[in-house]
């Protein structure tokens, strides 16, 4: 059975022709072992373009669609992608203080959805996402985003760890969402420019990049539950920014 939560793409040539027409992916499937000249050629132009290249098995493939894929499958973006480095001198520019959100390994459709509908009713500029390991931007999130996604800048990089360097070397905190801190987000300066980071509930933040952190925090449960869902963890700590930079 076809999945249709996601649009995409399937064979050689209409792949090619979609990358040349300018629509941006998701990321692209290519059959294991297919190393075929045409294939080479794709492979060239997703990763010139920065679009997640992956490498899997056949019956993956024919999981999504049991046409002729020609061992190739590439999950069109619903939005358009912007580069961060674009973004900040932008609003800076327009005289305002930059205010982010990175998200580390947050796979989970929904909760994206959610996260950036939370996100763009707090003022946030843009969600900042690795190119590999997030959730797929699928109609799904779109749907649980209720419309914000269409209006909320997301950017994709390729390594996440030069990316909040730039946005460190242009003014902006990097402060990091977890309970494994003692400081909490009522305690601490959130009203200039910032970044929030937070990780997967299984995982959590990465530890190079909660390295690169400038502040760790947590938000005051005072229940007996200890950790709270990503995307309502997301929304607290967006709406603290939002009531620290109005001076309540």
């Amino acid at each position: 059975m076809e999945k249709t939560l996601t649009s995409f793409i399937f064979g050689l040539h209409p792949i090619e022709e979609a990358l040349f027409s300018g629509k941006e992916f998701e990321k692209i499937l290519i059959q294991q072992g297919n190393r075929s000249e045409k294939i080479n050629e794709i492979i060239k132009i997703a990763r010139t373009l920065e679009y997640p290249v992956q490498y899997v098995p056949l019956e993956k493939l024919n999981r999504v669609t049991r046409k002729n894929h020609q061992g190739i499958i590439g999950f069109v973006s619903p939005i358009s992608y912007q580069p961060v480095e674009q973004i900040i001198p932008g609003i800076y520019e327009a005289g305002r203080m930059p205010f982010l959100l990175i998200l580390d390994k947050v796979t989970d459709v929904r909760n994206f959805g959610a996260i950036a509908r939370s996100a763009y009713a707090a003022g946030v500029d843009a969600i900042l996402i690795p190119s590999r390991g997030s959730a797929l931007i699928n109609a799904d999130a779109m749907k649980t985003a209720a419309g914000a996604l269409n209006h909320l800048a997301v950017c994709r990089t390729e390594n996440l760890k030069d990316s909040i360097d730039f946005l460190k070397e242009s003014g902006l905190r990097i402060a990091a969402i977890s309970e494994k801190t003692e400081s909490t987000i009522w305690e601490r300066d959130l009203s200039g420019p910032i970044a929030l980071l937070l990780g997967s509930e299984e995982d959590g933040i990465s530890p190079a990049y909660l390295h690169k952190a400038d502040l760790s925090l947590r938000i005051p449960m005072p229940g007996a539950i200890d950790s709270l869902n990503v995307s309502v963890a997301a929304g607290i700590a967006c709406f603290e920014v939002v009531r620290q930079r109005a001076g309540a």
